[in-house]
């Protein structure tokens, strides 16, 4: 986006991440990146108890599952109110570029978020083509992104070590993984998450 020149601003609305570290982790790796890149970024609210409340009796969903459905409404329903109050047209998010989202699912929440603000629309992009997890992977190493092993929650943190466990893998320790100039980071569970405002 920044490389097409389009105007946007980082809102980095994430009260899901968990526990705190690596909450701190993710969102000051997206202050460093944009303050390189001279973008504006809008640190959000880390309103975790608002999360838990919202995601009450999902504690069991899967990956992809009504919890992620909940989840990411409550994060574009913020994003969207901020973006309609501060005279954006558009708003997006890279979600979509991880292989483990379902790209409908982050899609239909961001329309049904846009469609309550009049002159608000949600890009639908599909940053997966057109080697746009490629140039993902490309910047993260360049970079030497902090590596999310997992998608953010203390769901999906509890699931993921347990499969990690039933495979024989050493647990997350966070805060311990970078992308380096290697292939490995091709096999990553995770991309940088950002909301992004345009």
């Amino acid at each position: 986006m920044h490389a097409s020149g389009i105007d946007m601003t980082i809102y980095f609305y994430n009260p899901n991440i968990h526990p705190r570290k690596e909450y701190l982790l993710r969102k000051e790796e997206n202050i460093r990146f944009a303050e390189k890149m001279g973008i504006e970024f809008i640190d959000a609210d880390y309103d975790t108890g608002r999360w838990f409340d919202r995601t009450k009796g999902m504690e069991d969903e899967p990956e992809k599952g009504i919890r992620c459905t909940e989840c990411f409404s409550m994060r574009f329903e913020k994003t969207a109110a901020y973006a309609a109050q501060h005279g954006f047209d558009v708003f997006t998010s890279c979600l979509g570029i991880s292989r483990w989202k379902d790209m409908d699912q982050i899609n239909g929440c961001g329309e049904r978020a846009a469609a309550r603000y009049p002159g608000l629309s949600y890009w639908t992009f599909n940053w997966r083509k057109q080697g746009g997890s490629h140039r993902m992977y490309e910047i993260a190493k360049r970079e030497g992104f902090y590596k999310q092993e997992y998608c953010g929650c203390v769901y999906s943190l509890r699931d993921t070590n347990q499969s990690r466990q039933e495979r024989g893998r050493p647990m997350i320790h966070i805060g311990t993984e970078h992308y380096a100039e290697t292939t490995e980071a091709a096999n990553s569970e995770e991309s940088p998450s950002v909301e992004s405002l345009v």
